[in-house]
């Protein structure tokens, strides 16, 4: 039998199942989120769930965690019947997810965010902020995070950090089926992870486990469930299934792994577009490195390394203490991504955080999409008509976004979708210099393909971007040239076919040398 047509066998004798669901199916008016979905997850095994952005995997989450109700078909949880109305429902019955779209609370502490809805009170029926901070504290111990504060708000908290932390507060409610969304699109390692779920399902807990880092699915599931169109395509076992196999399940035809041709260097070398001279501020320490017009470069570093600080301080968003930036050859200075779109040729950035940096849930795709030329649209304060959906039809064509997700509030559209909407802004923007911070977390390798080519084609029309990614095949398959931060500092540099895994993850843990400047 072919793999492609494979589904893995029924539960042995005397395995238990978890989670069983059959036939869920699940409508947004004429839309079609789900249609007779089923998947069935033992317990003490990870399971995989596979398929593009808009697959309907966040729909069988949802409706796996309570958060949305099924149309028609049935969930069983160990055997009786499961129809949680709320995510608290769920959990009483120990079934807790961390979602890709974080659910902390920003303004809150972490302690209160660890602990809700259940926070500790006193005799007189008050919230105790002493007996908060002690529990806060024990969870944050007995799952290696001592070193994170649990008086600090949220906000303040490394997008790293707010990752374990939404997956900490699913961990401690898990007992039966923990369900884990997208777990590491914002880690750079998975040691801490994996171990976790390793104690967890040596403890007889079902995990389901959704990731687009096939690698790494590999490496922690035993079997994986394959959604197309809302609908279960199979259920195989990944050991007796290739990527090839895989990558067609979800997307329906054969995908091509041809890398995008390199920038061609030439002895003739063009003015930077914009060139950075020690460059310093919060974990960065004095970067140096020029973007020629054409040029794609990538940054690899570990967690914490100085990278957020970097792409922050490039768009505006935090001051540098010292350090020079030059846009076509001037000396700029600005303090907002407004201002810094406005400075020379212009610089667009592209938010770690779609979900709180980047999207404004309630409005359309299309207005996501063209928010930064709004005023050029507009006379007298008045949009002309046809403006706004003509440039956003242009602007996502660029990144092969369907037209017909313009018209929806972009807070109700897949992830990729709504990155893919961020990336089409950026190119709205008209800046000429981009800076995208982890431009494909958390999507498919169809829409990753996508905006490998928008951002190659922007690039072949004279952009320079700067990119970083938690993938370091990414870097692999999209950059020029790679500069590698540690301990805040540009220790390496590679350029075309020195792009190689193993020497940038060797850079990445100190083996390497600062040089002079990281241009040519």
């Amino acid at each position: 039998m072919s793999t492609l047509n494979a589904m893995a066998p029924s539960p042995a004798s005397g395995e238990t199942v978890a989670l069983l669901s059959e036939g869920l199916t699940k409508s947004y008016g004429a839309t079609v989120a789900l249609e007779s979905a089923d998947i069935a997850l033992k317990a003490g095994e990870v399971h995989a769930l596979l398929g593009e952005n808009g697959a309907g995997k966040s729909t069988l989450v949802k409706i796996i965690t309570g958060a949305v109700t099924a149309n028609r078909g049935r969930m069983l949880l160990h055997g009786a019947p499961f129809a949680p109305a709320s995510i608290n429902e769920a959990r009483s019955f120990g079934v807790a997810t961390a979602f890709q779209e974080l659910s902390l609370i920003p303004n809150l502490s972490v302690a209160q965010n660890l602990l809700l809805p259940r926070l500790p009170k006193t005799a007189g029926g008050l919230v105790s902020h002493r007996e908060t901070i002690r529990q806060a504290t024990d969870v944050l111990a007995h799952y290696e995070l001592s070193r994170i504060d649990p008086s600090a708000e949220m906000a303040s908290v490394p997008m790293a950090d707010r990752q374990r932390l939404e997956i900490v507060r699913a961990l401690k409610n898990a007992e039966r089926v923990l369900v884990l969304d997208e777990p590491t699109a914002a880690l750079a390692e998975t040691d801490w992870l994996f171990g976790e779920i390793a104690k967890v399902t040596a403890k007889g807990v079902a995990v389901l486990y959704i990731s687009h880092r096939l690698a790494e699915v590999r490496e922690i599931c035993q079997s994986a469930t394959v959604l197309r169109n809302g609908r279960t395509i199979a259920t195989v076992s990944l050991k007796d299934a290739s990527d090839d196999n895989i990558f067609e399940m979800m997307v329906g035809r054969p995908v091509s792994h041809q890398r995008p041709a390199r920038r061609l260097a030439t002895a003739l070398r063009p003015a930077p577009r914009i060139d950075v001279e020690d460059l310093s501020g919060s974990m960065l320490g004095g970067v140096s490195f020029g973007i020629e017009p054409g040029e794609i470069v990538g940054v690899a570093a570990l967690e914490g390394q100085g990278q957020r600080s970097l792409f922050r301080i490039l768009c505006g968003l935090q001051p540098p203490s010292s350090g020079t930036i030059r846009i076509d050859g001037k000396t700029r200075s600005y303090s907002s991504p407004r201002q810094a779109l406005k400075a020379g040729s212009g610089i667009a950035y592209l938010p770690e955080e779609r979900k709180t940096e980047g999207i404004l849930a309630g409005l359309t795709a299309a207005t996501n999409v063209v928010l930064p030329v709004l005023p050029r649209l507009s006379a007298a304060g008045v949009i002309a008509r046809g403006a706004e959906p003509r440039l956003a039809k242009e602007e996502a064509a660029k990144v092969d976004m369907n037209e017909r997700y313009l018209s929806f509030a972009i807070g109700d559209l897949s992830g990729g979708n709504q990155q893919k909407a961020l990336i089409a802004r950026t190119f709205a923007s008209g800046a000429q210099t981009l800076l995208l911070f982890d431009p494909t977390r958390g999507v498919d390798v169809g829409t990753k393909q996508s905006i490998y080519n928008a951002i190659r084609a922007f690039a072949q029309e004279g952009g320079a971007v700067l990119f970083y990614s938690s993938e370091l095949p990414e870097i692999v398959q999209l950059a020029d040239r790679c500069l590698v931060l540690y301990q805040g500092k540009v220790v390496k540099t590679f350029e075309g076919d020195a792009i190689v895994e193993r020497q940038i993850v060797a850079a990445m843990i100190g083996h390497g040398e600062e040089p002079r400047r990281a241009n040519r």
